[in-house]
């Protein structure tokens, strides 16, 4: 059995005189990863080229079981995966972890403002998408959505591992918004074992439309973003590594709106606002060539996110009187929250290693790691500072029972100390623990036909954003996830050197001890007797299915779907629907590639119509286009071209979850050449 549907192969076969030729099997624009019982989806080099994101949020969109708030846009956007994680209120509710290699990145719960994932797509080659809990122990606790792993780009992509230099520069434009990207990379090696690379981003967009040609708000910005990197290998064979990463984006506005999600008009009035977002890494791997139970990898990082801001005067329609148009009197300065200023700091020690042993009949793949995490946050209006200092051990062992099952045991024990001053002056003091894991089966007949199911248990740590109330920093939130799925992967299925995958998963989340949101309950027989109280419970259930198909022909079929419902019980035991439940969506893309010089695809995304109390959208269906060509010979070889249309009947909607309305047509163009 082949297990690499989506990548291109060539298969010999034997006649009566031996050798008979090769079959070409096809290619896929994605690889599903039918190998393993984790969901999770990589968006490799290929298609973060070719998909021309303006953001990294618009790369992962396209993974079963991702939503976005807001996505064409790095600021007022979030992810959601599975019905967790952003909302139109907070950017993140901590249960969709996020890390640039290795470095963990993002913050707690900043009010109306959204930065989660504040980078830019032309610094990374790879994007991973873990879905649930099964698969993330080795990132952290409280992680019920999921985990977005990137991966910067080396210098060795372009220069091939061989000494050398290599330049090259993409220049893409877009139509709606005037969009501009100029990329510099610029790949050293002068030796086999030293590398550097260098990148510079400059991304701008004016104010987009919608459809309907309506200004979207909130949709202008200026981007630049830079990567450093270098590596330096050394020792017998090569074994040992030191490496260095540092990335950093930031942008200024002037005279925008503070709640970057648009959701409370101008109340709060406009605001000046700078963001920088960077991340350093230093890390040595070393991985002996004779000895399989060392591939130690050790990596130091900070991760570092500022956000300073200042009212606009006049800006608030609240603003003035007496008489008050708002009911109240406006302070002077405007608000405290809209003045507050941010930063949240990660450091972070992390020491890893893979064993791979045998035990009878079992072969081991045993993962192993201790860390060592200093969280700090800026005391502000709304967002109370303070430091969380973390401890944590992981083990994740994959052992092998001949080429049939696959048993996969994980645990995860971390400790935090939360330290910070309350309102009132008095130093406070929390000391909370986690013993985390799960385990995940799976069982592959020899057909490519496979079986699998999990079951994962995870809690929530108190974070930093809760320290004023007692109660919440005394509990963790707790989580189960169970899944069950199958998946298929062969080829020559319908014809000579096609390659076909399958991979479906049914899953149930509930989440108790609820921190994270309240509802309001009535508490007594007055008409102001209502109160705010945490949910008891949310509980969430889905499909995610994913599917592949590619001819050697050159024509391929991808298609992926998530269905989802959710419902949350408040404290007094009504239930309703979870307030940040996604919309049904599936996505299909039928593309041809002519060789290695032209490749052509059709795309449509749609989402079902959401009816859900208080909460409802319709239903849409878009459809992108997308053309790479790419010269093998002549004077144009080594040019890229690219030409993508998205949303190309300009149809007008707002996805479920979001704040505003999608971009209408926005034809993009990019130009690219290694030199």
């Amino acid at each position: 059995m082949i297990t690499c549907a989506g990548t291109t192969a060539a298969i010999g076969q034997e006649g009566d005189d031996g050798f008979l030729g090769t079959i070409v099997l096809g290619e896929s624009k994605r690889e599903v990863a039918t190998d393993t019982a984790v969901p999770v989806t990589e968006v490799d080099q290929t298609e973060i080229d070719d998909r021309q994101a303006g953001t990294v949020a618009e790369l992962i969109d396209s993974v079963p079981g991702v939503s976005l708030v807001n996505g064409s846009t790095p600021n007022g956007s979030g992810i959601n995966i599975r019905g967790f994680g952003a909302n139109g209120t907070f950017g993140s509710d901590q249960k969709v972890a996020i890390q640039i290699d290795g470095a963990s990145v993002g913050s707690e719960e900043i009010y109306r403002i959204g930065t989660q994932l504040f980078t830019d797509p032309e610094l990374f080659k790879t994007v991973s998408v873990i879905r649930g809990t099964v698969g993330s122990f080795e990132f952290g606790t409280g992680i019920v959505g999921g985990v977005v792993l990137l991966e910067t780009k080396d210098a060795s992509d372009f220069t091939g591992g061989e000494p050398g230099v290599r330049f090259r520069q993409t220049l893409q434009f877009s139509s709606n918004g005037d969009g501009l990207t100029l990329s510099s990379i610029l790949a050293w090696q002068p030796t086999e074992d030293l590398e550097f690379l260098a990148n510079y981003t400059w991304r701008e967009q004016d104010t987009q439309t919608d459809g309907d040609g309506e200004e979207i708000g909130n949709s202008e910005f200026e981007l630049p973003s830079s990567l450093i990197k270098g590596r330096y290998r050394f020792g017998n064979d090569r074994a040992h590594a030191l490496s260095f990463t540092y990335t950093e984006t930031s942008e200024s506005q002037r005279d925008v709106l503070y709640d970057t999600f648009l959701t409370t008009d101008d109340v709060f009035g406009n605001v000046d606002r700078d963001i920088e977002t960077e991340t350093a890494i230093l890390s040595y791997d070393y991985n002996p060539v004779a000895n399989d139970l060392i591939d130690l990898t050790v990596d130091l990082s900070y991760a570092n996110q500022e956000i300073e801001q200042e009212y606009v005067e006049g800006s608030s329609s609240c603003e003035g009187g007496p008489p008050f148009p708002c009911g109240f009197p406006f302070p002077d300065g405007g608000f405290d929250v809209v003045n507050a200023d941010q930063q949240y700091e990660t450091t972070k020690l992390s020491v890893k290693n893979t064993s791979l042993f045998v035990t009878g009949a079992v072969d081991h793949d045993l993962r192993t790691g201790i860390e060592f995490i200093r969280k700090e946050r800026l005391d502000a209006a709304s967002a109370p500072g303070g430091e969380d200092n973390r401890f944590a051990i992981f083990a994740v062992n994959e052992m092998r029972i001949g080429e049939a099952w696959t048993i996969t045991p994980a645990l995860r024990y971390e400790t935090s100390e939360i330290e910070g001053t309350l309102d009132d002056g008095t130093d406070v003091s929390y000391e909370n623990d986690a013993l985390v894991g799960g385990l995940s089966v799976r069982y592959a007949f020899e057909s490519g036909l496979a079986l699998f199911g999990s079951a994962a248990y995870t809690e929530s740590l108190p974070i930093i954003d809760d320290l004023e109330v007692a109660d919440l920093m005394e509990r963790a939130e707790e989580a189960t996830t169970y899944e069950i799925g199958a998946s298929y992967d062969s080829t020559s299925v319908f014809s000579d050197g096609d390659a076909l995958a399958l991979k479906g998963t049914l899953y149930r989340t509930e989440l108790t001890e609820v921190t994270s949101y309240v509802s309001d309950v009535v508490v007594g027989p007055g008409p102001d007797d209502i109160e705010s109280q945490p949910l008891d419970r949310v509980e969430t259930e889905g499909l995610e299915f994913e599917a592949s198909y590619a001819m050697a022909s050159g024509l391929y079929v991808d298609f992926n779907a998530n269905v989802i419902s959710g419902e949350e019980t408040d404290a007094g035991g009504d239930i309703s629907d979870w307030r940040i439940t996604p919309a049904d969506s599936a996505r299909l893309t039928i593309g041809r590639r002519f060789e290695e010089e032209l490749d052509l695809s059709w795309e449509v995304v749609a989402a079902r119509e959401e009816t859900r109390e208080d909460d409802s959208s319709p239903g849409f269906a878009v459809h992108n286009l997308r053309a790479t060509y790419i010269p093998q010979a002549g004077v144009l070889e080594g040019t890229e071209l690219r030409l993508g249309v998205e949303n190309a009947f300009d149809r007008e909607y707002t996805p479920h979850l979001s704040t505003r309305p999608a971009p209408g047509r926005n034809i993009k163009l990019t130009l690219a050449r290694t030199f």
